[in-house]
């Protein structure tokens, strides 16, 4: 145990949350192929987030700590950032949740019939 180590402060729940985040935005950038990053802006109701999206459309969203933040996740992750306000949400992503609401579907049909 150091000099200062009984000053030092615990992490705070906010702290703990954004450590978190950018660990769950990592693991899976680093598990998916052709990871961009779509940074959305703060509303009234969220902070700054980023939606990180794989070649195959599958995304997932967290907070990042604002427009900074997101920019230097990119770089940490050496993927490409865009601001979703210029450029949209990609295709893929849409044709990916698309796909997964037809196979959801599909799923209770065949519950429905296997329970019948």
């Amino acid at each position: 145990m150091g000099l200062f180590d009984r000053f030092k402060r615990p992490p705070s729940a906010a702290q703990a949350a954004a450590q978190s985040d950018a660990d769950h935005l990592a693991n899976w950038a680093h598990s998916h192929e052709g990871v961009e990053a779509y940074v959305e802006p703060q509303t009234t109701v969220t902070e700054v987030t980023v939606v990180l999206v794989a070649k195959d459309g599958e995304w997932t969203r967290r907070r990042v700590g604002g427009e900074r933040g997101a920019r230097k996740l990119g770089q940490d992750l050496k993927i490409p950032v865009y601001d979703v306000r210029k450029t949209g949400y990609p295709q893929r992503m849409r044709d990916h949740d698309e796909r997964k609401r037809i196979e959801r579907k599909r799923a209770r049909e065949q519950e429905l019939r296997d329970g019948a």
